[in-house]
């Protein structure tokens, strides 16, 4: 950081339905900077690199400790959450850009809706008609509580989605995350009583049949979590369930 400065080449939009451009920033280096931090400046400063004075740029972000997902961005050309993207780490300039896998609102800040409908769509929560003491939960084994873990540390930041070539205007694929999720309702003892509703969803449109099997997802996955693997058990558990309908039948 010879130059004291941090240069950084902004992916602007000025409303949904606006073409796109870039305006660039130079700001004062701080020690431990993040992209967030920077971003914060520009807010305080609006000034571009040639001096003029500008919009603030807009993003989102709320925990500033990769937890809620909420500054998902692609930075340099990958996407991650701009909380923990430390501007020491980076090679400048430094290129913002909005996710394109989702509509964007305005600069940084895109549309997530997609994902919470998938959600949605495979019943990810665990429905209870009402509060009772049913004393001490089911025991489990040690290992099926850690894949339990993982798999929970989902924050439904978008970043799989991004990075997945089959996402995309082409396809209704709900995307890696939501079958994972799917996997860890189905491994809960209660749960489990909606399992076969989750299968179904997987089964329909948009589905694990619109998986390219890529592994994009796990590489960029912020929380580590197991994305292909839980596709390959979902495709297990999904075929189970079909010989079991046609068994039935």
């Amino acid at each position: 950081m010879s130059e004291q400065t941090v240069h950084l080449i902004i992916t602007r939009q000025d409303g949904p339905n606006e073409k796109p451009y870039t305006e660039e920033f130079k700001l004062p280096y701080r020690k431990n900077m993040n992209v967030i931090s920077a971003l914060m400046e520009i807010q305080r400063n609006p000034v571009n690199a040639k001096g003029e004075k500008t919009t603030p740029v807009v993003w989102e972000s709320n925990c500033l400790e990769e937890v809620c997902g909420a500054c998902s961005m692609v930075i340099n050309g990958k996407p991650r959450q701009a909380c923990t993207a430390l501007i020491d780490h980076l090679e400048q300039p430094i290129r913002l850009e909005p996710m394109r896998t989702f509509p964007v609102i305005r600069d940084l800040i895109v549309d997530r809706s997609r994902m919470f409908d998938a959600l949605k769509r495979v019943k990810a929560w665990i429905p209870i008609d009402g509060t009772y003491d049913l004393g001490p939960g089911p025991r489990m084994p040690e290992t099926e509580r850690q894949m339990r873990y993982e798999l929970s540390k989902c924050m439904t930041c978008g970043v799989c989605l991004e990075a997945c070539p089959n996402v995309n205007s082409r396809s209704n694929f709900m995307g890696p995350f939501v079958i994972s999720q799917v996997r860890l309702f189905n491994s809960h003892p209660t749960g489990a009583m909606n399992k076969d509703e989750r299968l179904e969803a997987l089964l329909g449109e948009g589905g694990l049949q619109e998986c390219g099997n890529s592994q994009n997802c796990v590489q960029v996955c912020p929380k580590g979590i197991p994305l292909t693997t839980s596709i390959a058990a979902m495709n297990r558990e999904a075929t189970r369930f079909l010989f079991r309908k046609w068994l039935s039948n």
